[in-house]
């Protein structure tokens, strides 16, 4: 069998492995789509590099639209194989695509708007509300820790990443020409110390392994500093500078955290007395998906429920699907804290806001999440940066940027090693494959886990094939 590295290769977004097997079936390992890149990112979700009508199955490690955002496509061009997945995930991708394709059709329609007026070709999303509503059709769903046998040569059995609701490892056995291999596929692996979640679970013993390295140059703070750093710039943009803070957030699991944060100083009387809005309609059908999947969270968080039923609601928190409600926020003067999609602040209704709150001296914009080099996000905090420009007009850059990193999602390098180290053998692994990062962090990761053991590390190239 073979396996081609198609996206998430020496960067972070657009996680597509492909492997065909000898006797001709082909499994695509996550379907994402490519964020950040500006021009470049719709060619680039375009061109899969494969035929859809030729895959036979896709094995989807979690919801994130940088592992699930293509799936919608190559259902438009053909693909009608099954999406393997836990039901979490399921349950996720089946709000998150169709808000993927919503801010397509959106996206299209305001940039057709100013193509017309020049007299110049129009644009199409990349799909539509129909397609990734059909394609969830598609999905079939299996718990953590139990093997599904999607054909008679083909298995999988997911294992807990604490990365997001639902999200898992695939370890996937083959069987081919009398002799079985075991590849795990890790997708993006979580915290050790998770804020919502259950911690991971031990992988079994692969042949092949294929893991992300999105921080395998970097170390987290411990978890208590995070919440304590954000009360701190609450406090010093809220009270002492009667400002906002405007925080871009991932909508899943990353808003959650923040949201249940927020509620633990609000229920101990430390949170000051100002309103908290969470301004996006897929924040609050999310939220609503974690309520459902109460046996996905920690102790703490369970502890938490039997004095306060709710973890993500708490009297001056106010969730905003309206888009007039929105639209309204912008001529609210008190101070307040502002949370909406998305993370990269690429798209969606968080660039309005930075777009409406940047110029001003007593604001915040809190960046709790990674961003691509070239997304708004990452622009933004550029060291000395004074001008931006957010949808095509110059911004003085007067609020202040900053970053806290303990929010992430991702583990650190110290993490993802503990996380392998704790069930595998590095010694009885084949080939451990490095994707899912940007080249520093590849490279320095490569480094840290040949000092943990690990042989035979690859850091492949873009669409490269490798024979197993």
């Amino acid at each position: 069998m073979k396996i081609e590295f198609i996206g998430a290769t020496r960067e972070v977004t657009g996680s597509k492995f492909l492997i065909t097997i000898r006797a001709g079936k082909r499994v695509l390992l996550d379907c994402g789509m490519y964020q950040g890149k500006g021009l470049e990112t719709d060619a680039m979700n375009r061109d899969l590099g494969f035929d859809p009508k030729t895959i036979d199955h896709v094995i989807l490690t979690h919801a994130h639209i940088d592992h699930s955002g293509l799936i919608p496509y190559i259902y438009k061009l053909g693909f009608r194989g099954s999406v393997v997945c836990t039901p979490a995930t399921r349950d996720l991708c089946s709000i998150m695509l169709a808000d993927s394709a919503h801010i397509q059709e959106l996206d299209a329609k305001w940039f057709n708007k100013k193509q017309s007026r020049k007299h110049l070709p129009c644009i199409s999303p990349i799909y539509n509300v129909v397609h990734a509503e059909r394609c969830m059709e598609l999905f079939v769903t299996t718990a953590y820790d139990r093997r599904l046998y999607i054909d008679e040569n083909i298995s999988v059995k997911f294992t807990n990443t604490a990365h997001m609701l639902g999200s898992g490892a695939a370890n996937i056995r083959i069987k081919e020409g009398g002799e079985v291999t075991n590849i795990c596929y890790t997708g993006d692996i979580g915290r050790a110390d998770n804020y919502l979640l259950s911690g991971w679970t031990k992988l079994p013993q692969c042949d092949y392994l294929i893991t992300e390295s999105t921080y395998g140059n970097r170390l987290h703070p411990p978890m208590a500093e995070t919440g304590e750093e954000l009360l701190r710039i609450v406090e010093d943009t809220c009270v002492r500078r009667w400002g906002k803070v405007i925080i871009p957030s991932f909508s899943v699991g990353r808003t959650q955290e923040i949201v249940y944060t927020l509620n633990r100083y609000y229920n101990a009387g430390r949170l000051p007395r100002i309103e908290v809005f969470v301004d996006s309609p897929l924040s609050v059908n999310a939220t609503d998906i974690f309520r459902l999947h109460t046996d996905s969270l920690n102790d703490r968080v369970k502890e938490t429920m039997l004095r306060d039923p709710d973890p993500f609601g708490f009297n001056s928190l106010h969730y905003i699907t309206d888009v007039n409600e929105s639209k309204a926020l912008n001529s609210y003067k008190r101070p307040c804290i502002i949370i909406s999609a998305s993370g990269m602040a690429e798209a969606g209704r968080i660039k309005h806001h930075i777009s409406n709150n940047i110029e001003n001296p007593n604001n915040t914009i809190l960046m709790v999440g990674y961003c691509t080099p070239t997304s708004l996000g990452a622009r933004l905090q550029q060291p000395g940066l004074e001008e931006i420009s957010i949808f095509g007009k110059p911004h003085r850059v007067n609020a202040r940027i900053a970053r806290i990193e303990g929010f992430s999602a991702h583990g650190d390098y110290r993490e993802m090693i503990d996380y392998l180290t704790s069930s595998l053998d590095p010694k009885q692994i084949k080939g451990t494959f490095l994707v899912h990062g940007e080249p520093d962090a590849l490279t320095e990761y490569r480094e840290h886990l040949r000092e943990a053991g690990f042989r035979r590390l690859t850091i492949p190239e873009v669409r490269q094939e490798v024979e197993l």
